[in-house]
């Protein structure tokens, strides 16, 4: 059986021999070349637009600004507020204001340059500070979600722990960088190439622009050289400029953006800073909490409504919160228009709950794990398996000093609106039951095959006797709803076709970033069929075979198109048991397809022997499936439902060193346990989760975007942002797989792993945080803002040492 092995990507010699092909690597016959000329200034209005040179530039075949589109194309994902081309205003440097179209790629970018654009300045908003102070926000007013009377819980606390913290952005710096390209057909028609995680978004968008159906566009997607996010909506603007010009010159189009011209234009990570108070005992345990979350959205929406909305679904992570307010801002800034990014706001959420556990573990002295586990979920085993949650027993929570509160919040009397009659499943902050928590467990595992508290123990001895080097370790879990938090988005289809010869043919609407996502499509269809995997051709994303596809993103696209291509193939295998079944006057049921054989009342029979018979008796041998995920009930505005099919877990344990001279910083060892369900491919789920971690380490850690005072992005290339490199991965690197079935009917018990592992890189931020106490007296805690670079672990090395 394919599903299950440990096979290697599919397209990895192609990878590595240099012969995968992506778009940019595409035989186009006299195509033309396209490149934007960019604003300079973060917001004014535009006055005038000389583009004489550029005209005249060698090369050069034609030249596009807002007056010569006046019905603008739109790039936007949701508000349709991102025109192609700038009309009138300019909101922040790096907006594209015309388009040039030549010969090369290199005489389009060099006309770019000669563009003159003359601005009105206006201020300029640039921080969440300037964007609260002038009320610029893509909503109303904030979006508060609330479970219990946190208020009123945290004044009845024994002590109250509270603080604010800046969590940076990220870029994506995915290999390839955004590239499309567009070859016009008879009729109107048009094909484009996209490096694009959302084909069908490409589709519409285009056809917008062109004024033609869906039908009439068709968009293909062999592969991508990484996505992370940044390929959901960004590559719209590409692949419609493309089509724009290719309708007006007859001639196929490409258009790729260079490293530097990708960082500006592009949007990263939504950085944000996030504000807490909460109540506690003196065990750690959390009664009451307050969040604030001040994202930094950028000049439009994009997608930053539901990533702002999924950091507050994660602001639980593993942790039981009975009474809890979250208040989110969504803050509208001069700034590239942040977007989606691996985790989607679910790791803002959570490294502000985990910021919560390691303050309140330092504020009470108390061993920051002990104070994790106080705070978990209970978990799924038996009723007397977990200590009872003095929180909600009885239906009070017990205060610390005796008080109980009974007092009516947003769900009910306080501590008795997340209890069901048994006692024992608890609710998210979004009252969804929580039924499947095995992070007891899980994380007991990782702390005895870390080995942790020997490691704690004798890297405390070490700092006593280290003056200038110290060393930390911290221990932090991962829970991550996997599902589209948009309902309608959560479906997928595919397209099987079993060929005359018993090869097969696999097209679905997922699309391959790297991340190995054909492969495991490919082996589930190859299992229902009893075949190799190297029986499947894996065709490329191509909505003209399937058609109405969401994005590859939510880490769902090996669990809705496996199950579309599984329903597809169950389909053509229930055709040939009946057909080979009726042959030998037995049950469908009783046919058996093993091992590249069909089995049937005591014979054996060859695969492709059964299919052409089957063929020739005409059998359809090709189908179509699809697949919706079940139970999922969202209301946004209300804040309540289950957004979530189900839970993906993890945990981690990092060690690190820190110079307190310099603030200079190593990772000396990961241990990682990843729950990834019954894996489809243990070694591409291993391959994701060690990417993941020190993807997620590098935002915490390395990856620090600056800005100046006008607005100008300054790390825009890889000599000013630092990306983690293969040196700055643990040395010691250990990584398994928790290997557990999913509780949930998804496609072979697996469970996703794209985006969940990303948040075991948080631990490397409470593991700087851990070394820079031990540099200090315990007095003063270290409060690391995030990205924790070598300057500000620096200083937070001086603020625990009593220097500033």
């Amino acid at each position: 059986m394919s599903m299950g092995k440990a096979l290697p990507h599919d397209a990895a010699p192609l990878h590595v021999t240099g012969q995968a092909r992506y778009v940019d690597d595409l035989p186009l016959a006299n195509a033309l070349h396209l490149a934007f000329g960019l604003s300079s200034v973060a917001h004014g209005e535009i006055t005038g637009i000389d583009l004489s040179a550029v005209k005249a530039a060698p090369g050069v075949v034609a030249v596009l600004s807002a007056e010569d589109l006046p019905d603008m194309p739109d790039c936007s994902p949701s508000a349709h507020d991102e025109p192609l081309l700038a009309v009138g205003k300019v909101h922040y440097v790096g907006q594209p204001v015309f388009l040039v179209v030549a010969e090369s790629h290199l005489a389009a970018r060099k006309a770019a340059r000669l563009g003159k654009v003359s601005y009105r300045e206006l201020p300029a908003l640039l921080t969440v500070d300037d964007a609260l102070a002038a009320n610029s926000r893509f909503e109303q007013g904030p979006v508060i979600w609330a479970k219990g009377d946190a208020a009123r819980a945290i004044a009845a606390a024994p002590r109250v722990v509270e603080g604010s913290f800046e969590v940076g952005g990220q870029e994506h710096f995915y290999l390839e960088g955004q590239v499309a390209a567009a070859i016009p057909q008879e009729g109107g028609d048009m094909i484009v190439h996209s490096s694009t995680q959302h084909p069908t978004e490409v589709q519409h968008k285009v056809a917008h622009a062109l004024h033609l159906p869906m039908s009439s566009v068709r968009v293909e997607v062999r592969r991508m050289g990484g996505g992370f996010g940044g390929k959901e909506s960004q590559g719209n603007a590409l692949a419609i400029a493309c089509a724009v010009a290719a309708r007006l010159t007859g001639r196929p189009c490409r258009m790729r953006y260079d490293r530097d011209d990708d960082m500006v234009i592009t949007g990263k990570r939504h950085d944000l800073r996030i504000v807490y108070r909460a109540g506690v005992d003196e065990e750690g345990r959390i009664l009451g909490l307050e969040f604030t979350h001040l994202f930094r959205c950028g000049w439009s929406q994009d997608l930053s409504l539901p990533v702002a909305d999924r950091a507050m679904l994660h602001a639980d992570n593993c942790y039981h919160l009975p009474h809890i307010r979250i208040e989110s801002h969504r803050l509208k800034t001069n700034t590239q228009s942040a977007t989606a990014f691996r985790g989607f706001g679910g790791p803002q959420g959570m490294v502000g709950i985990e910021r919560v556990m390691d303050h309140v573990a330092f504020v009470l002295g108390r061993e920051p794990l002990e104070v994790r586990k106080a705070n978990f979920y209970r978990g799924m085993g038996d009723p007397g398996g977990q200590p009872p949650d003095p929180r909600d027993i009885s239906g009070q929570m017990k205060a610390g000093s005796g008080a109980d509160l009974t007092s009516r919040g947003a769900a009910g009397p306080v501590g008795s609106h997340d209890l069901p009659p048994d006692g024992r499943v608890q609710t998210t902050p979004y009252h969804m039951p929580v039924e499947d928590f095995i992070g007891h467990e899980l994380v007991a595992e990782l702390e005895r095959t870390s080995d942790y508290r020997a490691r704690k123990a004798e890297i405390a001895a070490w700092n006593a006797r280290s003056p200038v080097l110290k060393r930390g370790i911290a221990l932090t879990p991962v829970k991550f709803g996997i599902s589209f938090t948009l309902t309608w988005l959560n479906q997928a289809g595919a397209l099987v076709h079993v060929y005359q010869d018993g090869s097969i043919a696999l097209n679905h609407g997922g699309t391959e970033m790297g991340q190995g996502l054909f492969q495991k499509v490919a082996q589930v269809t190859a299992s229902v069929f009893g075949l190799d995997v190297g029986m499947v051709k894996i065709t490329a994303t191509d909505t003209g075979k399937v058609p109405n596809t969401s994005a590859t993103a939510a880490s769902s696209g090996s669990d809705l198109n496996g199950m579309a291509a599984k329903a597809a193939a169950e389909t053509i295998r229930g055709r040939l048991a009946e057909f080979i079944a009726e042959k030998h006057q037995v049950k469908a049921s009783t046919v058996r397809f093993v091992d590249g054989t069909v089995k049937v009342a005591g014979e054996v029979y060859d695969w492709a022997r059964v299919v052409a018979w089957a063929y020739q008796a005409r059998v359809s041998l090709s189908s179509t499936g699809y697949y919706a995920t079940p139970k999922i009930i969202w209301d946004r505005v209300k804040g309540t439902g289950r957004p979530f099919y189900y839970f993906a877990y993890g945990a981690a344990v990092t060690e690190v060193v820190i110079d307190r001279l310099t603030g200079e910083n190593r990772i000396l060892r990961a241990d990682l346990l990843h729950d990834t369900g019954t894996s489809l491919n243990p070694a591409l789920d291993i391959g994701q989760v060690e990417g993941a971690y020190v993807q997620g380490a590098g935002w915490l850690t390395t990856e620090e975007l600056v800005w100046d005072g006008k607005g100008r992005l300054m790390t825009h290339a890889p000599s000013t942002y630092k990306i983690p490199a293969c040196s700055d991965r643990p040395r010691d690197f250990r990584v398994a797989l928790w290997g557990r079935p999913n509780r949930e009917d998804s496609v072979g018990k697996s469970k996703a792993v794209g985006e969940p592992p990303f948040m075991l890189g948080i631990s490397a931020l409470y593991a700087l945080s851990d070394a820079v106490a031990a540099c200090g007296d315990g007095s003063v805690y270290p409060a690391l803002d995030a990205p924790a670079t070598a300057e500000r672990v620096l200083m937070a090395v001086r603020r625990v040492e009593g220097c500033v």
